[in-house]
């Protein structure tokens, strides 16, 4: 992934961003993380040049309209919501399924892949995430590609969503720009390690994995907003 389901909740709870710069920030950091990752893992021929074009240029008209959205939604139900997310998704990449199988070459669907790719990009642009976290899964169910295909296809996605979302959302960038500079670069050593792990484990634990760090920020997302998110909903019924 991108890292955006770690970056917006630090932008947010850590370095004290309003959530709204946080969601224009995180995409920059995350699209060019992601967009370095992908040319190193395109070398290697593992990126699918299909389903990347398909996913990404349905992505890029999802975003747009996606990030439209954001402003009409109050910070703590904004956040409330990448939680919910993040545990649908998370809880889907936990479960295994022992007669399901995967054909040597991935079966990109045109219809169902660019369907996919925009529902994706929607959400890009309106929670401030790269989509990683959906577009792996989305690749594996749609595309029918193996995980390690799907995890470096995802890179080159996530980068092309995360470039389209920030630019609807560059209104929002404020002073964190430096902050946002210091965190891609903090980013991209990070980047090099999990590359590195992440071919030393098996595919099925990459998604365990993925699955417990979804749902872990998850929590913690539940946890800090629940009270501003009763405040808002008390106030309203008032």
């Amino acid at each position: 992934g991108g890292g955006s389901i770690i970056t917006v909740p630090v932008l947010v709870y850590v370095a004290g961003l309003p959530v709204r710069e946080a969601v224009a920030l995180s995409l920059a950091v995350v699209g060019t993380t992601a967009a370095v990752g992908a040319v190193f893992q395109a070398r290697d021929g593992n990126v699918h040049a299909k389903a990347a074009l398909l996913y990404g240029g349905a992505g890029i008209v999802g975003a747009a309209l996606g990030a439209r959205l954001t402003p009409l939604v109050p910070g703590p139900v904004l956040l409330t919501l990448f939680a919910a997310l993040m545990v649908a998704v998370g809880l889907r990449m936990m479960r295994t399924d022992a007669r399901e199988t995967r054909p040597e070459r991935a079966e990109c669907n045109p219809v169902k892949c660019v369907l996919a790719g925009f529902a994706i990009g929607i959400v890009t642009g309106f929670l401030g995430v790269g989509g990683g976290f959906l577009i792996v899964p989305a690749l594996l169910r749609f595309a029918k590609m193996p995980m390690a295909q799907a995890i470096c296809t995802s890179l080159v996605i996530i980068a092309v969503n995360s470039f389209a979302g920030f630019a609807a959302h560059v209104a929002d960038v404020g002073s964190g720009m430096g902050l946002a500079t210091a965190f891609t670069g903090a980013a991209m050593a990070g980047l090099f390690a999990g590359i590195r792990l992440g071919k030393h484990m098996r595919p099925e634990g990459l998604k365990s994995v993925f699955g417990v760090l979804s749902i872990a920020t998850a929590a913690y997302l539940v946890v800090v907003n629940a009270r501003p998110l009763w405040a808002l909903m008390s106030h309203g019924t008032n």
